[in-house]
């Protein structure tokens, strides 16, 4: 294959979506990391007939499974021998506390540890490119997450804010350490903010409880493609080639939080996130 190849996480609604299209009109074969196989079906139809392109395919993959994210990345390294692009999109919400498959926190479950094994399990295949990018997509919820080593996944005083908090910390603190551990090698690691965006990911992925909290909210929110446009930018753009460990928000490197840029929580974080899914 010459075109450049690229995974999205989350990839059948709004975001994740969006930002499929922008790549493949770009002229990059895009895989869709999908959950649901008939939702992804449906969004893969819809992404072809809006990028014009037919190099974008569905892959099934559940992020709050660890067996499942072996399985995915053992069929897609079946299939191809390098990675360009990994767009780490996928993100719940969970307002009332649910658990992954593992028995994690939903949160912190999917939107960070699912994260941390399938970058892992890809990496040699990104390290094969010239220029592998791995873009984690963060909040500026990191700003007021904190992490508690003795309570990770809220066994007491579960809080939607409180938990989302910690899942965009946990991105930026893997995106610097994995960021650190990959200098010297043609692969860099950035985070970023999309902004406010209208998506699905309040809604419960089971009930739907949640879409007419959405509705209400969408005039306030910046569309997908514009919660999109970073992602694309630090997957695409060559001025950001060789940048590393950085925090992004409308295309421009910003402030982290404190506990975020702290080095030592960075490591610690590493290496419990390692033992949580038995790398």
């Amino acid at each position: 294959m010459n075109k450049k190849l690229a995974i999205v996480t989350g990839a059948n609604s709004g975001m994740g979506l969006a930002t499929v299209i922008s790549l493949a009109k770009k002229d990059i074969h895009v895989i869709m990391l999908c959950r649901n196989e008939e939702r992804g079906a449906n969004a893969l139809q819809l992404a072809k007939k809006e990028s014009q392109s037919e190099h974008i395919e569905l892959m099934i993959g559940d992020l709050g499974s660890i067996a499942s994210i072996h399985r995915f990345a053992e069929t897609f390294k079946a299939k191809y021998e390098t990675l360009d692009i990994l767009i780490n999109n996928a993100g719940v919400v969970s307002l009332k506390r649910q658990h992954t498959k593992d028995g994690f926190e939903s949160m912190l479950g999917v939107n960070h540890l699912g994260h941390y094994l399938l970058t892992h399990l890809l990496l040699d295949h990104l390290k094969a490119t010239q220029d592998g990018r791995v873009i984690v997509v963060s909040s500026g919820a990191h700003k007021w997450g904190k992490i508690d080593f003795n309570d990770p996944y809220f066994d007491k005083g579960y809080n939607v804010m409180k938990g989302y908090g910690r899942s965009k910390l946990a991105n930026v603190l893997f995106a610097r350490g994995l960021a650190k551990r990959l200098e010297g090698t043609s692969v860099t690691v950035n985070a970023l903010h999309p902004g406010a965006v209208a998506t699905n990911i309040g809604v419960d992925r089971n009930t739907g409880f949640g879409k007419n909290i959405i509705k209400l909210l969408v005039p306030f929110f910046r569309t997908p493609e514009k919660g999109a446009a970073t992602a694309v930018f630090l997957a695409t753009n060559p001025d950001v080639k060789g940048v590393s460990g950085a925090y992004f928000y409308n295309e421009k490197e910003v402030p982290i939080s404190n506990l975020a840029g702290d080095d030592e929580l960075v490591e610690r974080f590493w290496t419990w996130s390692k033992e949580q899914v038995g790398l």
